[in-house]
């Protein structure tokens, strides 16, 4: 996927969060070495670390949140917090973004 299609699909996440009662507290997180955690939001007390999936399909979408990325992003999560010495509860999520249409995945680590 392009960069600018990538850009689309997270902000019209960032808009579909804010809608849903969560504020951004950061996008594009950097971890070291490790990746990148697209989009950071809070809502009611609980932080969501989510990765944004664009395709054509949901299918394609959802297939390219692959074991090694969920891996990574996991390691992302933990540098994040323990670079902001955070001590809350939190989850990890999937935006997955077809057209104008978005399937908001909770928790997909479970």
């Amino acid at each position: 996927m392009s960069r600018s299609k990538g850009d689309i699909a997270e902000q019209k996440s960032c808009e579909f969060l804010r809608s849903h009662g969560f504020t951004i507290i950061e996008q594009n997180f950097y971890a070291k070495k490790l990746g990148e955690i697209d989009i950071i939001a809070s809502k009611e007390e609980v932080y969501h670390f989510c990765e944004v999936k664009s395709a054509q399909d949901f299918e394609t979408a959802v297939n390219n949140i692959s074991p090694s990325k969920l891996s990574k992003l996991k390691r992302s999560v933990e540098y994040y917090i323990q670079t902001k010495k955070l001590n809350t509860a939190y989850v990890i999520d999937a935006l997955i973004v077809v057209d104008n249409h978005i399937e908001f995945l909770e928790n997909i680590t479970l």
